[in-house]
């Protein structure tokens, strides 16, 4: 339990009355109709996409291989160190066979993981403050010796133009409506059988829905394994408590307010050791000898009665996808 929280903990960042629960489960995550503005409180240590290009459009005779792209997670600061824990970032590869060009897409937070995952406690505001967004990156190249050297760089399939010009209106949509970075996974038990809560949305889901989406158009994929990076956390059924409004607003619960700021207040950044040890051991208790963990899904907050072994990271295979209809591709 201690080695992924001291990680989202490290991870960099900027400094600065109950009802029942819903009972579809997963609950499903919301798309939006457009991407708000950021607040100008939220800044990155680095600069999301700063190489960032528009989607080229492909002739459509043209033949693009695909290629899966795997390295440890902060690989260009700490070299191979997440790999050994497994702990993955996701990306897919692109190579025109008529220009040569390679491209590269994934997907990650606009604010670094710490942001994602816990609020700010400001000055003034009741409520928590969401330094919270993800979006879709595409440039062109691909940096070989950065998927090569700790992590996989690998065909999976080829694609035609036409198909790629296609998937590329997909990501436009799916980049406009999936706004917010999700980081936990969060399951009744470690059995793969049991029922899941909620679902993550991060890099490697997009990587997953990229590749579900040219296998509809018609790509086949290699038979490969492939595995992928989640984080789990452990729970019994969630307690829906409502959104910001309802909790922190002129008519909200003080008492539910006060407890969910105290739960988020140990992730904050710390600015000395000593702080950080004691935050650790508020976490501990909260969440092992308590059995609490307060979720932001959806805007709006949830109550997990957490149980063992509380929290793990995996590395677990998804297949590739398998085609339904006319296919092209190796």
């Amino acid at each position: 339990l201690l080695l992924p929280l001291l990680l989202l903990l490290l991870a960099p960042r900027v400094s600065g009355g109950l009802r029942w629960p819903r009972r579809r489960w997963p609950v499903p995550y919301r798309r939006f109709d457009y991407r708000p503005k950021t607040d100008p409180y939220c800044q990155a240590r680095y600069t999301f996409c700063p190489t960032g290009s528009a989607i080229p459009v492909m002739k459509e005779e043209d033949v693009i291989e695909v290629y899966r792209l795997q390295a440890p997670v902060w690989e260009f600061k700490y070299g191979d160190l997440l790999g050994h824990l497994k702990i993955m970032h996701d990306a897919v590869g692109f190579k025109s066979s008529l220009t040569g060009k390679n491209y590269t897409m994934e997907w990650y937070e606009l604010f670094q993981l710490g942001n994602c995952t816990f609020p700010h406690l400001r000055p003034g505001m009741d409520a928590p403050f969401w330094c919270n967004q993800g979006a879709a990156c595409f440039y062109e190249g691909i940096d070989d010796a950065h998927w090569k050297a700790n992590g996989t760089l690998v065909l999976v399939t080829t694609i035609s133009g036409a198909m790629f010009n296609d998937m590329a209106q997909w990501v436009k949509y799916d980049n406009e409506t999936g706004i917010y970075y999700e980081t936990w996974t969060v399951r009744a038990s470690p059995d793969k059988k049991s029922t899941v809560w909620f679902d993550s949305y991060e890099c490697s889901k997009f990587i997953l829905r990229t590749y579900q989406k040219l296998s509809d158009l018609g790509a086949v994929f290699k038979k490969i394994q492939t595995n992928y990076t989640s984080i789990i956390l452990f729970s019994g059924e969630p307690i829906y408590l409502g959104n910001e409004t309802s909790i922190f607003g002129p008519q909200g619960n003080k008492t539910l307010a006060a407890a969910v700021r105290d739960f988020y207040s140990p992730f904050k950044p710390h600015q000395s050791v000593r702080e950080f040890f004691v935050d650790i051991f508020k976490i501990i208790d909260h969440v092992i000898l308590n059995h609490q963990f307060y979720l932001f899904y959806n805007l709006e907050y949830w109550f997990l009665p957490m149980k063992s072994p509380y929290l793990k990271i995996i590395y677990e295979e998804v297949p590739l996808p398998v085609g339904s209809k006319a296919s092209f591709g190796v």
